[in-house]
């Protein structure tokens, strides 16, 4: 007799949480020893980086398409990378959002704003994200 899902329990199991274009992705990657699964963004030359949270693994992406792509690797040396701070306020807002132990109220704090002028960045940087995706399919880009 044979078997639908041949997968033991003990097995780290990965699916795509998020297909972008250009080959950016958003994979979920659940390992038996962990309770929560975690959310790794992968893009060509990019340093994976791991989120707890899918809707940051997002907002991450959202930034990697605002800075028309950017290098993480190193920043831990350097801060910053140059081309998020380069993309302007609401993009830097919403990678501070995306770092450990950081939320909307230490990043409003930081730029000296309300909590809710974050949420308006982040909405920026959501909606300019979308628009560039759509021109590089509308270009046949990606």
């Amino acid at each position: 007799m044979s078997k639908l899902n041949e997968e033991t329990p003990n097995e780290e199991r990965e699916s795509i949480h998020e297909q972008y274009v250009l080959d950016v992705r958003i994979v979920e990657c659940v390992r038996p020893d962990v309770d929560r699964p975690e959310y790794r963004f992968e893009a060509p030359e990019h340093t994976p980086m791991s989120f707890d949270d899918p809707e940051m693994a997002e907002l991450y992406a959202d930034i990697y398409f605002c800075t028309n792509g950017f290098v993480e690797e190193g920043t831990g040396e350097r801060g910053v990378p140059p081309e998020v701070i380069g993309a302007g306020r609401a993009v830097l807002a919403a990678y501070f959002l995306t770092q450990p132990g950081t939320d909307r109220d230490w990043v409003a704090s930081f730029f000296g704003k309300k909590p809710h002028r974050v949420r308006k960045y982040v909405e920026w940087v959501q909606g300019q994200a979308e628009e560039i995706r759509t021109g590089v399919v509308e270009q046949g880009l990606g």
